[in-house]
């Protein structure tokens, strides 16, 4: 492993003094902001369906920080029609009052295409009623799907099935 310079390292008085050392790092956020203005900006609309879903609660009398729910759902085009993909992911409770919040990261797999990597925060899923609404960030992607950027809106249809809207860059 190569030794890092003294001088990159200074006083570590901020995040300024990193990215001056960092080749490139200044480029890299150019590049992201570059895929907006460039006009490589699609939206994907999408239909999910729940095939399974496991809890894995921390305490069996109830929820409790640190519950574990793996997921698979089948997606279909936003005609609820054709079956384009699924998605696979895992959600951890990191709070049991109020609602509930839990943290998710989730892969839409679309083959031949490429996968769509989203994670991002869930809030009220342990209120009654249908399932909340919410937003998550995309952190990356594979195939034409790669260097993706964006977000995803998810509502529930009804239970059991949800409407993706992908708001993508590339």
């Amino acid at each position: 492993m190569r030794p890092i310079r003294a001088a990159c390292l200074g006083t570590a008085t901020a995040l300024v003094t990193l990215l001056a050392c960092a080749p490139g790092a200044a480029a890299a956020a150019t590049d992201i902001d570059s895929a907006h203005d460039k006009g490589k900006h699609r939206v994907i609309t999408l239909v999910g369906r729940l095939i399974q879903q496991t809890r894995f609660p921390v305490d069996p009398a109830g929820p409790a920080q640190g519950d574990r729910t793996v997921f698979r759902s089948d997606l279909y085009d936003q005609d609820d029609v054709d079956k384009v993909g699924e998605t696979n992911g895992t959600c951890t409770t990191t709070r049991a009052i109020d609602g509930g919040a839990e943290v998710c990261v989730v892969t839409y797999t679309l083959p031949g295409r490429g996968q769509i990597s989203v994670q991002g925060m869930v809030f009220g899923h342990l209120d009654a009623g249908p399932p909340p609404s919410f937003d998550n960030g995309i952190t990356g992607g594979t195939g034409e799907f790669d260097r993706a950027r964006g977000s995803v809106h998810a509502d529930t249809i009804e239970t059991g099935k949800r409407r993706f809207t992908i708001d993508l860059y590339l």
